[in-house]
Parts: structure tokens; C-alpha cells; sequence
């Protein structure tokens, strides 16, 4: 009798650890969505944690106030310049100049200051840096997986264009550079006029906290004198 009741009881043995097992995976692979969900969050924020001057709350994950303004950028103006002239100061959330590499094929949209909102829509220019016509260094940084997905295909000598409402201004990629997310030697404020490109360097799994760009220097200024007609 005994015997037969061992028997009934083998199949039990053998279904309980599976079914256990597979509960147990199931709450594992659960718990592991909300952590996935905040790496990602950070992963796209983390690269320009260091320039923030903006009214983002990380606690509430939104802007306040933030009002994102998209405007015309003319790519074509055929008017008259002039090598100086009145650089015009952004708004916050302002797409203001249109950054274009031919050597990548890229014409990317600059919004001036950094919010992880203003990253989905372009590249952001730290508000603690130089406006474009102005002495000093420009930086401007954007994800690596959108819109500077190419920016390490950059060579010493490339040319880029940075166009406004207000100007041309012309740029030669001098230094590629590399850093750690923790070192602000490249993106603080410098004598020389320069524009600073960097993003997160490409990583398999995980942020990455190490940062790759461009250094480049100003060949020429092209500010607008003249208003074209519409």
C-alpha cells in the first residue's frame, strides 16, 4: 500500500519544483522592469548631468515650465554679411541654430539649454556656454543612439557650419577628444572661440561613462546685415 501511495506521489515530486521555478522567474523578470526602466532613464540623462543649469525634477521625471520653441533656421541666406555683429540670446527650450556636417551628412537641431525632453528633439547647448558668435566655447552635445549616432566618424580638418537666424559661423574639427563623465576640462569656458561636440561613447550594454567629441575652432564668422524678403 505504502508502495503505491510513493508511486502516486512521483509526479508531484517532479511538477512542484517546475511550477515553483516558473512562478520564481516570473517575479524576477517583473522586479526587473522598473530597474530596467530607470537605467534607461539614466542612460539618456546621465551624459550631460554635469552642464545642468535648467528646472528639471528628477523626482517628479517632468520640466516645469518648460516651453519648447521650434523655429525656422534659413540654411540659404544669400544676403550681405559682415564679420561682426549682434549675437541674439536664446530663450530657454529655443531651437535656435542648426549644426551641419558634410562629412556626415547631418544637419542637427540646437535647442538652447539641456533637459532630457529638449534631447528627444535634437542636440542641446549647455546655457552655461558661449552663444554662437560670441568669444568662448560653444558646447553642444546630443544621444549617441539618435541624432550625433555618427559623431565618431569625425576627422581632423572636417568642416562644420553652424547656421542662426542672426549668422554663419564656420568651424575646422581641430582635436578628437575622449573623457570621462566626471572631467570638465573640455566643456568649460575658454579664451578662444570654439565649438565643443561630444556625446556618450557607444557601449554594448549599460551607460556608458566615458564621453567622445570634437574640438573645433573658428575659421569664419558670417553675421547677417540684411533682411531677406519672404
Amino acid at each position: 500500500m505504502s508502495d503505491k501511495n510513493n508511486k502516486k506521489n512521483i509526479p508531484l515530486h517532479i511538477v512542484t519544483p517546475v511550477l515553483l521555478t516558473a512562478v520564481c522567474a516570473g517575479i524576477i523578470a517583473a522586479a526587473a522592469v522598473k530597474p530596467a526602466d530607470k537605467l534607461k532613464t539614466y542612460a539618456n540623462i546621465a551624459f550631460m548631468g554635469s552642464l545642468k543649469s535648467d528646472p528639471y525634477d528628477p523626482s517628479s521625471d517632468k520640466t516645469n515650465g518648460l516651453v519648447i520653441k521650434d523655429s525656422d533656421i534659413d540654411l540659404d541666406y544669400s544676403g550681405k554679411t559682415s564679420e561682426t555683429g549682434e549675437p541674439e540670446r536664446p530663450a530657454f527650450g529655443e531651437l535656435y541654430a542648426i549644426v551641419s556636417a558634410d562629412a556626415l551628412g547631418i544637419n542637427v537641431p540646437v535647442y538652447w539649454g539641456t533637459t532630457p525632453e529638449l534631447l528627444e528633439h535634437g542636440a542641446c547647448q549647455s546655457s552655461s556656454s558661449s552663444v554662437f558668435g560670441l568669444k568662448g566655447n560653444s558646447v553642444v552635445s546630443a544621444h549617441v543612439d539618435t541624432f550625433f549616432a555618427d559623431l565618431s566618424s569625425l576627422k581632423e580638418g572636417d568642416t562644420v557650419t553652424v547656421y542662426t537666424n542672426y549668422g554663419k559661423f564656420t568651424y575646422k574639427v581641430k582635436e578628437l577628444i575622449e573623457f570621462g563623465s566626471d572631467n570638465r576640462k573640455y566643456i568649460t569656458p575658454t579664451e578662444d572661440d570654439r565649438l565643443t561636440l561630444y556625446t556618450c561613447k557607444r557601449e554594448l550594454l549599460g551607460a556608458s561613462d566615458r564621453r567622445i567629441g570634437a574640438i573645433c575652432e573658428l575659421t569664419e564668422k558670417a553675421f547677417y546685415t540684411e533682411k531677406e524678403a519672404d
